[in-house]
């Protein structure tokens, strides 16, 4: 059985997940292009942070960032490999995006990787609905991130 909760991402059950994601978002991209949150990060007053579980095991994540009454972006998801090609990330999207549109949230946006090894995750969001958009919040241009968007 799957099921969305919001929780701590200080929860002890989620470090795997917290050291996959880690270590995904760390793997080609440089310092200074990885804007990826820690799990203490993820517990600001602005972020939602939600876990998808599969009888009671923590199989992904995903958060919400609030950046102002309209517009929030997402952050920090993920879904462990051995549970990907079962359409979960998809879930978690739909799910996130639910609860933006549940929040008045009119604009949800991010940021994910340029390099290869994000391909997945950028066909995803199109899918989506979201689109290619210039930086936004406290983003700058990066070559090696690609910021998207999508209105609600």
């Amino acid at each position: 059985m799957l099921t969305f909760a919001l929780e701590s991402p200080l929860n002890p059950d989620l470090a795997l997940l917290m050291e996959r994601h880690h270590a995904d978002m760390h793997a080609d991209t440089p310092p200074g292009s990885n804007h990826m949150l820690d799990p203490k990060g993820l517990t600001a007053p602005s972020i939602r942070f939600f876990v998808l579980r599969e009888d009671g095991r923590p199989i992904g994540m995903g958060a919400l960032k609030r950046l102002d009454p309209s517009h929030a972006e997402i952050k920090s998801m993920h879904i462990l490999a051995e549970e990907r090609g079962r359409g979960l990330a998809r879930l978690m999207l739909d799910h996130l995006l639910a609860e933006a549109a549940a929040d008045g949230i009119a604009q949800v946006s991010l940021e994910t990787g340029a390099q290869p090894s994000f391909a997945a995750a950028r066909g995803l969001y199109e899918r989506g609905g979201f689109a290619v958009c210039p930086p936004f919040g406290s983003y700058a241009e990066d070559p090696n991130s690609t910021f998207m968007t999508r209105m609600l």
